[in-house]
């Protein structure tokens, strides 16, 4: 069963202070006597802790048999603190948005103060998850023994952003956007939003081999229809902007300890991190990942060979690629510090 931290006058990156503030979390598995064994699985865009659990069971990524896996949902998300749960997490143009520097200092209160863990033996993270592990790791550098970041990068590209200003002009182009909030549901808004993003989460050659046919789709409008944008209409349009703010503000250098200078922030990573982009990503380019692991200390760059791009790395339809990744986890979970 889900659990909830709850502060009182909590401190946003973008100078806003809420009065009360809440982390929604879910544990799996025992911690051990010296507490020791813990690892942390922030969640991706879009995502609610239980879409992402497929992964924790004893043959899977993340095994509770043997770790202790903190779920924590990122702000945002519809379950912890999100514009529509909170009045207060409004979407005023420029005036309040939410920062992986308030995710992750949210999530560390948890880990130290509620759950008496000083160190992590693991952050886990996909996509958003691994822009979150990657603070982690930078802020928290004597409180992370490993990280693993699974296609996602310590800051926003030029052309990821592109791609984030194209979805959030596709929910605030529709007529029931007024400015401020939405008037009704975004039913043209929620159809391009889905195009748009599933064009990027698998690569040209995932659809040039038709690989959705495989999964039960009839065609390729049906899997737009079923596969994506019925998915995105479960979620409030609201919160869906809310985390490509998220997204778009994603700088590893950007908060006070740092001071802006990325390069130093990646730098002070003591974790072993496992770098692993896939091969055919288009958010998250192998490119950018290869360049990022080169600035982290201890950073070792796998690329996952797959064409499922950006979706290789939340591999719940796709064995081969499941396979791949739990191999490289079990294998990092066993180094030293």
């Amino acid at each position: 069963m889900s659990e909830c931290l709850t502060l009182a006058d909590f401190p946003l990156q973008c100078g806003v202070t809420l009065p009360e503030i809440q982390l929604v979390y879910e544990t799996y598995g025992t911690l051990n006597g010296d507490r020791s064994n813990a690892i942390l699985y922030p969640t991706s865009y879009g995502a609610h802790h239980t879409d992402l659990e497929w992964l924790i069971r004893v043959e899977g990524i993340l095994n509770p048999a043997a770790y202790f896996i903190i779920a924590v949902n990122a702000l945002g998300n519809g379950l912890s603190s999100s514009p529509s749960n909170q009045p207060l997490c409004g979407l005023a143009e420029q005036q309040f948005w939410f920062t992986h520097w308030d995710n992750v200092r949210l999530q560390a209160h948890l880990v130290r103060e509620v759950l008496k863990i000083d160190r992590l033996a693991l952050v886990y993270g996909w996509s958003m998850g691994a822009q979150q592990a990657y603070h982690w790791g930078a802020l928290y550098p004597d409180r992370v023994a490993r990280m693993a970041a699974l296609c996602g990068t310590a800051r926003t590209t030029p052309h990821n952003r592109i791609f984030l200003q194209s979805l959030r002009s596709a929910l605030t182009s529709d007529p029931s956007w007024t400015g401020s909030r939405f008037e009704g549901v975004p039913e043209r808004g929620f159809r391009t939003f889905a195009q748009i993003y599933a064009s990027w989460a698998a690569s040209q050659a995932y659809y040039r081999e038709g690989l959705f046919y495989s999964l039960g789709y009839a065609s390729l409008e049906d899997y737009l229809l079923r596969g994506w944008e019925a998915s995105y209409r479960k979620c409030d349009p609201r919160n869906l902007i809310a985390m490509l703010d998220t997204w778009l503000h994603c700088d590893v250098g950007d908060n006070p300890l740092y001071c802006g200078n990325y390069e130093a922030a990646l730098g002070a990573i003591q974790a072993q991190t496992l770098v692993m982009p896939a091969e055919t990503d288009l958010y998250f380019t192998p490119e950018d990942c290869a360049a990022e692991a080169k600035l982290i200390p201890k950073g070792q760059y796998l690329p996952i060979p797959s064409i499922w791009g950006h979706r290789a790395g939340n591999p719940y339809q796709n064995p081969e690629d499941e396979r791949f990744i739990r191999e490289a986890v079990d294998h990092l979970l066993r180094s030293g510090d």
